[in-house]
């Protein structure tokens, strides 16, 4: 028998997912004789995914269907019921609305028989749904394939957090008692992550994609993780970020635990901080205080740990009883970050964050080399009949901007859908000493771009060879930022809409034709109606 036959279980889990559940399925059985079985839990659905598993098992030996008789209100209940029911040597978990590409199980297999490694990780892909537009998930760990003896030889692991992406070994989750929280606990693969690492296990990683993550923002019901409306899922994030944490202090692994508190500066408070101007008031003090509560905790290991700008958010939110600074926040939580205007300095010529908080201090935001340095640019676009134009300003950064010599902008756009340039301009950045930054006016023919979603993207050039690559802040006031009707040589018409991304930089949406202009106005009906 081959050695790769029927090696692994499966465990697919999903809750009222009639729609997808099937393909998860599906894409679990069609990676060939190395599955032993699928295992689908089903978490008392109500739409008939339980009796449409029970069809597909019907005609499928390899399937077999657990119903659970009352629903666990989140994803760790069953993926237990899977691990106790795996009858196989290793086990993986892939949930109903997502799947795994071909050759994913061979691809993780392989590696994890070639060198007795008791998990093995591979790279997960997210696919935002209805676009397909892709984005490898931490593809920094897969750019390779690599074998550690125990997690803490990289300690970048604790940064990919997903269970999805692994194969493990059985016997070694029984044996270390590895489960995932009960009941509706979000982010609970946080938690089992932590619980694998603290186990140091022998480890080997593929640059193979072995999952495809689907994103369905427009979904009627969110995702546990998606839904960030509420303040309780920022709650829930930081107490699974403190249970983490804590597991593998408890298990020896400081360097893995320092490592997880500054993976939670950088992704997770710079990620809700881009949010935040754009919430209630109620939920940003509510916010505010649970992360100054959490941020409490950190000591100075923990913050040098992490790269720059999530320091600088985390002693602003440290400094403040109250919110404030929201914008300016959301600017430098970007990425790449952006640190806007004032520039104040302390009294001994310090920079700091601002001229009321003195013990802000952004020296170390700003010993980072140019293509790191969080620049700042303004953009302003004004659609017009008669030839767009593109204003871009740079600002002066503590003298970083000078010493440099700023001499040319390349200005790009990229589709949001598959990244393809559809307009690439240079422009030369001319000095205005009396404002202490550097400007450019590049003319754009929108035209020129097509239907869809714009991302602008610019590569600030310098005098002394280096260069930075960034996104423009997006100006708004009087006739910015609105939807405008223009004459189109190409199109007749083209519908123009520049607005501001969730983390403050300018992109565009584009309608051109009559068909285009009228479809929007239909999505904005169905949006008012739904």
């Amino acid at each position: 028998m081959h050695p790769h036959h029927s090696q692994v279980s499966i465990v697919v889990i999903g809750y009222d997912d009639a729609a997808h559940v099937a393909d998860a399925v599906g894409s679990a059985l069609a990676q060939g004789p190395a599955v032993r079985e699928v295992i689908a839990v089903d978490d008392c659905s109500t739409d008939g995914s339980g009796q449409l598993l029970e069809l597909l098992a019907a005609g499928e030996s390899r399937l077999r269907v657990i119903r659970r008789p009352v629903n666990s209100g989140g994803c760790g209940t069953p993926r237990n019921a899977g691990i106790e029911a795996a009858a196989a040597p290793y086990v993986m978990f892939l949930d109903s609305d997502d799947v795994l590409p071909p050759g994913a199980v061979n691809a993780l297999l392989g590696a994890a028989l070639a060198h007795d490694a008791q998990v093995t990780a591979g790279l997960c892909v997210r696919r935002e749904l209805p676009s397909g537009r892709e984005t490898p998930w931490q593809p920094e760990l897969y750019t390779e394939p690599a074998v550690l003896a125990r997690p803490s030889l990289r300690p970048r692991l604790v940064h990919d957090t997903l269970c999805v992406n692994k194969l493990y070994r059985a016997d070694f989750l029984r044996e270390h008692g590895i489960r995932f929280p009960e009941g509706r606990f979000p982010y609970e693969d946080f938690v089992f992550t932590a619980r694998v690492l603290a186990a140091a296990p022998r480890t080997a990683l593929v640059p193979d994609p072995v999952y495809v993550w689907h994103v369905r923002r427009s979904a009627s019901r969110l995702s546990i993780s998606l839904d960030r409306t509420g303040v309780e899922n920022w709650r829930a994030r930081t107490e699974a970020h403190r249970l983490s944490y804590d597991i593998l202090l408890a298990a020896g692994e400081k360097q893995l635990a320092r490592a997880a508190r500054a993976r939670f500066l950088d992704h997770s408070l710079r990620m809700y901080a881009r949010e935040l101007d754009q919430r209630g008031d109620g939920y940003r003090r509510e916010w505010w205080t649970l992360t100054r509560e959490y941020l409490a905790t950190f000591d100075a290991a923990d913050f040098a740990l992490a790269p720059a700008p999530g320091r600088v958010l985390a002693r602003v939110i440290l400094a403040c009883a109250e919110p404030r600074d929201l914008s300016r926040l959301k600017e430098l939580a970007a990425r790449p970050a952006r640190l806007n205007p004032p520039y104040a300095r302390a009294a001994d010529g310090t920079p700091v964050w601002s001229a009321d908080l003195p013990g802000v201090e952004l020296d170390h935001l700003l010993e980072r080399p140019m293509r790191l340095l969080p620049v700042a640019v303004d953009a302003e676009l004004r659609p017009r009949a008669r030839g767009t134009r593109l204003r871009l300003r740079l600002h002066e950064l503590y003298g970083r901007m000078e010493e440099a010599g700023p001499e040319a902008v390349d200005v790009e756009f990229t589709h949001r859908d598959g990244g393809r340039v559809g307009l690439a301009r240079t422009a030369a950045l001319t000095a205005e000493p009396e404002f202490d930054d550097w400007s450019a006016e590049v003319p754009l023919d929108l035209g020129a771009l097509g239907s869809g979603t714009w991302d602008l993207r610019l590569r600030l050039c310098f005098q002394d060879g280096t260069s930075r690559e960034t996104t423009a802040h997006a100006l708004a006031g009087p006739g910015l930022l609105r939807r405008t009707a223009v004459p189109s040589v190409r199109h007749g018409l083209l519908l123009v809409q520049p607005y501001a991304t969730h983390a403050g930089a300018l992109a565009l949406r584009l309608a051109p034709g009559w068909r285009g202009l009228t479809g929007v106005v239909r999505r904005r009906l169905k949006r008012l109606f739904h």
